[in-house]
């Protein structure tokens, strides 16, 4: 982790600017300084986002607090983040942030797919931070901003009908069925994801569900390899997503290891369902190419999500993930 001060840095100046811009699209921003600095890349954390500022709006007005007796009533209401992120700030100031998470955790994990599910992937990054290096103030406020921004688009997804599921999580993902008309935004066809195969679902035990959790990440990230092609964006997040859940494990109490699973394959697999194409391509592979080698040319790239996925990729670690990390970057537009 970067010990530079330079991520801390970076936070400060994002904590001024909102969780979105343009009333909808996200600020990957922080997804992506904090991705770099992990990898050791702190020396170009302010260079990547000097390119990434013009896309930032100022933060949001508030509207009113969040209160004990009115929480509820705001989950899910966009128009609340600035509320909702400011009730963070004050709870972390009182609390140790692991409490914080653990009472909040189950709140918000039904509601993980408002947001294109950017909002718990925002957390996934902050929590790695937090494990893994010095206790700050910006990196308190990032999860802060992360699980306000999870609550004020909270969208759960209720109804699904099961279907046949499959014993791998590669096998599960390459049963669920396309929606039927794959066009519009993120929440028009997160509306039309009605049927999903049932897997991991006899799991009762955390240990299995960290097991199986890293087996959905390695073979969604995989997946991408093949099918990244169906839609080179949004299906990042069906790697991503998961793998935010399982970074954020360690934090949580060993009873939310289940739940998490399960929320996780949920979304995963409705990414899958909205975006991925029919048939898959087999990629090239990374050739004699480096784990640091690969995440150097995602960097070169500049886009926020071939970044994420590299950092998801080097997560898994195989020569297949690097490939899925070569892939986006091959798909990927260049940013202006």
């Amino acid at each position: 982790m970067d010990t530079t001060g330079t991520l801390d840095e970076a936070l400060q100046r994002l904590h001024a600017s909102g969780p979105e811009r343009l009333g909808r699209l996200t600020n990957h921003a922080p997804m992506a300084v904090e991705a770099l600095a992990a990898h050791g890349q702190a020396r170009a954390v302010h260079r990547w986002l000097d390119r990434y500022a013009p896309k930032l709006e100022e933060f949001p007005a508030g509207v009113a607090p969040v209160t004990a007796a009115d929480w509820h009533a705001a989950l899910g209401d966009p128009r609340r983040a600035a509320d909702w992120i400011a009730h963070f700030e004050r709870e972390l100031a009182e609390r140790p942030w692991r409490d914080v998470l653990a009472e909040w955790w189950p709140r918000l994990l039904p509601g993980m797919y408002g947001g294109s599910t950017h909002p718990v992937i925002r957390v996934g990054h902050a929590v790695r931070t937090l494990l893994s290096g010095e206790l700050t103030g910006p990196r308190l406020t990032e999860l802060a901003h992360g699980l306000g921004y999870w609550a004020a688009r909270h969208r759960p997804v209720t109804g699904l009908t099961p279907l046949p599921g499959a014993g791998s999580a590669a096998d599960a993902l390459d049963a669920v069925p396309p929606i039927a008309e794959q066009d519009g935004g993120f929440p028009a066809r997160l509306g039309r994801v009605t049927r999903l195969p049932v897997w991991a679902a006899s799991v009762d035990d955390p240990d299995t569900a960290h097991r199986r959790l890293a087996e959905l990440v390695r073979a969604a990230t995989h997946r991408y390899a093949t099918h990244g092609h169906g839609e080179e964006t949004m299906l990042v997040h069906a790697a991503t997503a998961p793998n935010a859940v399982l970074r954020t494990l360690p934090a949580l109490p060993r009873a939310l290891w289940v739940p998490s699973l399960r929320a996780a394959w949920t979304a995963s697999a409705a990414v899958t369902a909205m975006y991925a194409p029919a048939a898959g391509i087999e990629p090239a592979p990374p050739g004699s190419l480096t784990a640091d080698e690969v995440f150097a040319r995602a960097l070169s790239h500049g886009d926020e999500h071939v970044i994420k996925l590299t950092d998801t990729a080097l997560d898994v670690g195989d020569e297949r993930a690097l490939s899925a990390a070569l892939r986006a970057i091959e798909l990927s537009a260049r940013p202006d």
